[in-house]
């Protein structure tokens, strides 16, 4: 039997707030443990909440980047469940009333465009963290658990997709548009190797054809795109084996292994039912009014998407688009100025993506307070279409502007990098060489075209490579055709 993988995943977003959900305690990655908390946060008795509205304003604008209806109305519920790093033994969170719902993410699978459905965003609490010592860190067999509530309270905003995926790498591109979207909201820094974005995947299989649902399997542990594909992916190849061994499928919570490659079962699934989820009494009901969201809705930033349709609108093509859309703002920013300049489209991106990013990568360095601007890029790429330096030498002209030694013209002229394009120069030049090469005349004479080739790499050497190559072809076609 042929069996269909059907795919949900539960995105956590961290926010990047001043302050915790409903304390005023900071938000602060790496401070010293169980230095930021409160009587709020810890949980103490007669402690209360008050929501952090930047954090609400947060979820509003993750929801409309995501396509989702607002409520007008939201409601905290208490989700209730007993872990160490959870100090009042339930986690404020959002059941059936969530701040976004009902929305739908279009992602690139193969060429392909893909809608992924977006059953809910909604608002909760973090908790804390765990460190367990000993035993490779897994809770089965550490020698002790030491408990840091720093992180306890910060917001969360979790998005729940509808179980529309239908493999790994549908998966990848899913869980790498929305982060790229979140990022870009600039609501969490959406590092996966902090935490601060973390997946959950549900994988179940199904008869091909069939619309019935099978068990599904929750997948923990993931901090890596690549982390999500494999683990997905081994998922689909454990449950379809089982199946076709006569076994079954059980609801369970399985941890990801990225040493050995497999999940191994961690406990029970539970259901919404376990929870217990009521009404949080110490919280009003949220009203989210039209004018709320539309002040939220008009300051989003161009999204991804936005950004490589325009791309590819000024002629880019979709694979270029994608690679320009995915740096950083600063050199985006570079090129939308370099354009602005006059420079092509696809020269400026490929500068960009290809060449500048190198160098700052070689150096270890970002884009912030790069000396090169947009304007510039366009008078070095100019200089290189009027045939003034080589492509070649162009790439020592930028380094020189990334050094800071000027505008592309200064480099260009300080590092003797111009190329010569005189025609009575380069025509002596191309005499010379078809002095020492006599037998050239003949062999061009008898039909054999290389020899042009040929001619023009010795010019090149003359002239230690300043020679415009198309001017020097020109003229050596011309002595060659007399």
């Amino acid at each position: 039997m042929s069996w269909e993988a059907v795919i949900g995943i539960e995105v956590h977003v961290e926010l990047m707030t001043t302050t915790k959900m409903f304390c005023g305690c900071a938000v602060e990655f790496g401070a010293e443990p169980n230095t930021r908390t409160c009587p709020t946060c810890l949980g103490l008795p007669g402690a209360l909440p008050v929501p952090n509205r930047a954090a609400i304003e947060s979820i509003i604008a993750i929801g409309l980047a995501l396509n989702c209806q607002v409520s007008e109305r939201s409601v905290f519920h208490r989700k209730n469940y007993f872990y160490a790093d959870l100090p009042k033994n339930f986690q404020i969170s959002q059941f059936d009333v969530p701040v976004c719902h009902d929305g739908y993410l279009d992602v690139e699978v193969d060429g392909e465009t893909r809608r992924i459905g977006i059953e809910r965003a909604h608002m909760e609490e973090d908790t804390g963290k765990s460190t367990h010592l000993g035993a490779g860190g897994r809770i089965h067999h550490a020698e002790a658990t030491l408990l840091d509530f720093n992180r306890s309270g910060v917001p969360l905003v979790e998005i729940v997709s509808r179980p529309d995926i239908r493999g790994a790498v549908e998966a990848r591109s899913y869980a790498q548009e929305l982060r790229s979207i979140v990022a870009e909201l600039g609501v969490s820094d959406a590092r996966l190797e902090e935490g601060s974005l973390r997946f959950d995947a549900n994988v179940s299989i199904r008869a091909e054809g069939d619309d019935v649902l099978g068990t599904k399997v929750e997948i923990k542990n993931m901090n890596s795109f690549r982390s999500l594909e494999r683990a997905v992916d081994f998922e689909i190849q454990r449950q379809t084996e089982l199946v076709d061994d006569g076994g079954s499928v059980i609801q369970e919570t399985r941890h990801w292994d990225e040493e050995a490659g497999v999940t191994h079962s961690m406990r029970t699934k539970e259901g919404s039912s376990d929870y217990r989820y009521f009404t949080e009494p110490d919280l009003v009901p949220m009203v989210i009014g039209a004018d709320w969201t539309d002040q939220v809705r008009g300051r989003l930033p161009e999204l991804p998407a936005q950004r490589r349709e325009r791309y590819t609108g000024q002629g880019l093509d979709a694979a270029t688009a994608g690679v320009l859309s995915a740096v950083d703002s600063n050199l985006r920013a570079i090129y939308d100025d370099a354009v602005m300049s006059g420079a092509s489209a696809k020269s400026a991106a490929n500068w960009l993506t290809g060449e500048v990013v190198a160098w700052l990568r070689k150096r270890e360095l970002g884009s912030a307070g790069v000396t090169l601007d947009g304007p510039s890029l366009a008078e070095l790429i100019g200089m290189v279409d009027d045939g003034l330096v080589s492509s070649s030498a162009a790439k020592e002209v930028l380094d020189g502007v990334l050094s800071g030694e000027g505008s592309p013209q200064a480099v260009a002229e300080r590092r003797d990098l111009l190329q010569v394009s005189d025609t009575d120069t380069l025509g002596k030049v191309v005499d010379e060489v078809l002095a020492v090469n006599p037998q050239a005349l003949d062999e061009y004479s008898n039909g054999e075209q290389k020899v042009v080739g040929f001619l023009v790499g010795q010019v090149m050497k003359a002239t230690q490579g300043k020679a415009d190559p198309r001017a020097v072809t020109q003229i050596l076609l011309e002595r060659l055709s007399r």
